[in-house]
This record gives structure tokens, C-alpha cells and sequence, in this order.
């Protein structure tokens, strides 16, 4: 009994090690490898973001937060894009037409990348919208905000990459 007891306890810590490590965000860490594809067709990964802070928005449409934030993340784009802001928003894994038809009605000024057109979310563990994710133009992870925060969230997730 005292076996099964401590190989699961075992199992239990190396899980909990495991899915940490997957879906927390270490801030000042490096920031992985990765690629976007927006549905424009323009590509971005590390090298072409280099020198730029880039703001990752997992998003869906069906996300009344999501909606509620929209406003001031593209607002927030705007006024720091010739600061070297770079927006990304990442929707929550909803078909291109359901993503172009809520864009016609909802227009977005960042570009939108789909989730099989991006590593991104299984890096970063998107489950649960809006899940911003900044990187600094060092290439670092600089912070995280889970949830909607209006326009003041990503301000202060802006500040933290020297941009605010």
C-alpha cells in the first residue's frame, strides 16, 4: 500500500512539474522559437520581431471579455506602433470563415493569426480568453495578464517592456 501510495504521490508531483512548466510563463526568460502566420499572409518568428515588444492576445469571438478588451488593445496598437509595438491576436481555434465574418461586423486593427497558423498557443498554454503575453524587444517574456483588464492592463504590461 505505502508503494502505490508514494509512486502515485510520484506521478501526482512529476505531473504538476510538467504541466507547470507548460502552462506558466516565466517572465524573463527567453522567448521560444516561434512562428505566426496572420490571415493576411504576413509572417512573423523571433528574427522578425527582433528590437520590437510584441503583445500576443489569445482571443475568440464568442468571448464576451475578449470583445470588451477589443477596443483598447487596438487603441493601444495604434499609439505605440511607432514605438516598435507589435500586436499580435491569436484566435482561440475558430474556423477562418467564423474569424472573417465576426471581422467584418468587428473590424480589428492588429493583424490575426489563427491558431493552426501559430505555435504559439500550446506555448503559452492559451485555455482560458483573453490571455495577453508580452515579450520585450530583448526577446524576453516580460509579463502576462490573464483575463480582461480594459485598456489600463495593457499599459501596465507595457511599462514592465520600458514602453508605457
Amino acid at each position: 500500500m505505502r508503494n502505490y501510495w508514494l509512486s502515485g504521490l510520484a506521478s501526482a508531483v512529476l505531473a504538476r512539474l510538467m504541466c507547470g512548466a507548460a502552462a506558466g510563463i516565466d517572465a524573463r526568460q527567453p522567448m521560444p522559437s516561434f512562428r505566426a502566420t496572420t490571415l493576411d499572409g504576413q509572417k512573423y518568428n523571433n528574427e522578425s520581431v527582433k528590437g520590437k515588444v510584441v503583445l500576443v492576445q489569445f482571443w475568440a469571438t464568442w468571448c464576451k471579455y475578449c470583445r470588451g478588451d477589443q477596443e483598447a488593445v487596438d487603441t493601444v496598437a495604434k499609439e505605440f506602433a511607432d514605438k516598435g509595438l507589435i500586436v499580435l491576436a491569436v484566435d482561440a481555434g475558430e474556423s477562418k470563415r467564423t474569424v472573417k465574418q465576426y471581422l467584418v461586423k468587428s473590424p480589428r486593427a492588429v493583424p490575426i493569426v489563427l491558431m493552426e497558423k501559430t505555435n504559439l498557443a500550446a506555448m503559452f498554454s492559451a485555455k482560458s480568453y483573453p490571455l495577453y503575453v508580452l515579450i520585450d524587444a530583448g526577446g524576453k517574456i516580460a509579463g502576462e495578464l490573464r483575463g480582461a483588464g480594459g485598456e489600463d492592463a495593457p499599459r501596465e504590461l507595457l511599462r514592465k517592456a520600458g514602453l508605457e
